[in-house]
């Protein structure tokens, strides 16, 4: 064996895809193309549990034969990606080619990240009490940063529009990106020799190869004008609504708009329109320019009078949208049968709010009748929104729509969002930072059920400091901090301490009593 010889070293390459997305097939690709190239190789995969439907980890290295002919033996190649000695990084998805950066696969002096710039958001960003999006623009500067070189696009939209699988579309930047010493139609030859989704996986892997030779994001997918208003025939209507409006409050005025009509009616619309005219007026007289308080109080307003009911929750079940898209996440085809089936779980207080007020708080007080509803709920009930039993129930539960506005939970929901607004104009005419944020923490309410009951405990308890923070210097940044406090858990540990490190939790004892009665929605008790 000459010197020259055992210089040759193998060309290494981790995959990391999630479950479903054809990170197997890669591999198999890409040892099929080495071996029919001239080159030994050696594939390993490691699944990962508890991210999403499982990250899995798939290293290969290739060798050429003749470097292993000429030292009269096979290499010995290793199992596993090494940090700091990785050539190629194919991620399926961006927070995927972050972790890759994190574990040390990529660096600055080696390695070429190709990477879908597409999101599938983790467990812990979707649980979030608030937006626990990690920032898309952070992730993408740190594998900028971190790699030698970056093939970035989103390919997720590519193999959607191929009708293809994700995969398709790496082996294709990787192809393209020029990292392997193999020609294009050997990459091809190797789809073919697979004999799966040949005819798409081919459309997908040309898509994915000329994306990554010219260096740069494709253009998404434009949306005609006449396609999108048949999709949405009440655009025209929330633009007009909105035109009172102007810069960033506009677009969240007419996103708004759409929302509460698809919720409730027009009425409904006009009440959120007439609740934001004050605001209108308090930005002109006590406003910094920014129109951050109308924006803001806006878009909290529109959350919270789409709050989530019964009604809601099957409406959301039954519609022909979510049928499409689950059939198109399971991958369906042709001529197979798709059942859906629902859990529910509802509480005697989810089935009071939906009933008419006088009549959910007769059933709320009173006792024999709470126990009989706990043990015939106690258990949940499985429906199967696609068979006609399951679907008509939840169809039936949706038409209460109109009657609505007469259920217990209404009656509590207004008279809080009355509260709560109040709260912030009378901050705003004194100290618009802090109106701000208490606009902000409405973001606190969310969900149903025992999440709904821990939100707006906390809220309450901030609505109660209010009054002892204003005037005070950086009122805003202070309750700002105790939001964040109030949503780093379910518990209230975090929100305490913040509040005793402030010093104003025992002077707003007495506030506290008062305002938590008044902001809280009448009814939820369990008395």
């Amino acid at each position: 064996m000459n010197v020259q010889t055992a210089k040759v070293r193998p060309i290494t390459i981790a995959v990391v895809a999630l479950g479903g997305e054809g990170g197997g097939v890669l591999a198999d690709w890409i040892v099929d193309l080495a071996n029919h190239g001239g080159y030994l190789a050696q594939a390993t995969s490691v699944p990962g549990v508890a991210q999403r439907t499982g990250a899995t980890v798939y290293y290969l290295e290739l060798f050429p034969k003749s470097a292993a002919q000429a030292a009269g033996r096979d290499p010995v190649l290793a199992l596993m990606p090494v940090p700091g000695d990785v050539d190629v990084v194919l991620a399926s998805e961006l927070m995927e080619g972050a972790r890759a950066v994190e574990r040390g696969f990529v660096t600055p002096d080696k390695t070429l990240l190709i990477a879908s710039t597409h999101r599938v958001f983790a467990m812990t960003e979707k649980i979030a009490l608030a937006d626990g999006r990690a920032d898309a623009a952070a992730l993408l500067t740190a594998c900028r940063d971190a790699a030698r070189q970056l093939v970035a696009f989103d390919m997720e939209a590519l193999a959607d529009a191929t009708g293809s699988a994700l995969s398709a579309v790496l082996f294709g930047a990787l192809a393209g990106s020029g990292a392997l010493p193999f020609a294009r139609t050997a990459f091809e030859a190797a789809i073919r020799r697979g004999q799966v989704g040949v005819n798409s996986s081919l459309a997908a892997f040309g898509a994915g190869f000329e994306a990554a030779r010219a260096g740069e994001m494709p253009a998404g997918p434009t949306i005609d004008n006449d396609k999108r208003d048949a999709a949405s025939p009440d655009r025209r209507y929330s633009d007009d609504g909105a035109r009172g409006f102007a810069g960033e409050a506009r677009t969240i005025v007419a996103a708004a708009i759409e929302r509460l009509h698809d919720y409730q009616d027009h009425a409904y619309v006009r009440d959120f329109l007439a609740r934001l005219e004050r605001f209108q007026g308090i930005e002109r007289q006590h406003g910094d320019g920014s129109g951050r308080l109308l924006e803001e109080t806006a878009r909290q307003l529109a959350l919270a009078m789409t709050y989530e009911d019964t009604i809601r929750v099957a409406d959301l079940k039954i519609r022909a949208s979510r049928f499409a898209r689950v059939r198109e996440e399971a991958q369906v085809a042709d001529g197979q049968i798709l059942e859906i089936a629902e859990f529910f779980h509802p509480r005697t207080q989810e089935i009071a709010d939906t009933l008419p007020a006088g009549a959910g708080r007769w059933l709320m007080r009173t006792g024999w009748a709470r126990r009989l509803l706990d043990r015939a709920t106690r258990k949940g009930k499985v429906i199967k929104t696609t068979s006609v039993g399951g679907f008509l129930l939840l169809y039936a539960l949706s038409q209460l729509k109109p009657l609505r506005r007469r259920s217990m939970r209404f009656a509590a929901e207004q008279a809080a969002l009355t509260d709560w607004l109040d709260l912030v104009a009378e901050t705003a005419r004194s100290d618009y930072a802090l109106a701000l944020q208490v606009a902000r923490m409405r973001s606190l309410v969310k969900g149903y059920g025992d999440t709904h009951e821990r939100g707006r405990a906390k809220f309450d308890k901030l609505a109660a400091l209010v009054p002892r923070l204003r005037g005070q210097d950086d009122s805003g940044a202070r309750l700002e901090g105790l939001v964040k406090a109030a949503l780093a858990g379910e518990g209230d540990e975090a929100l305490d301490k913040a509040i005793a490190d402030l010093g104003v939790a025992n002077s707003a004892d007495n506030d506290a009593a008062i305002s938590v009665g008044s902001l809280s929605p009448a009814g939820r008790g369990r008395g």
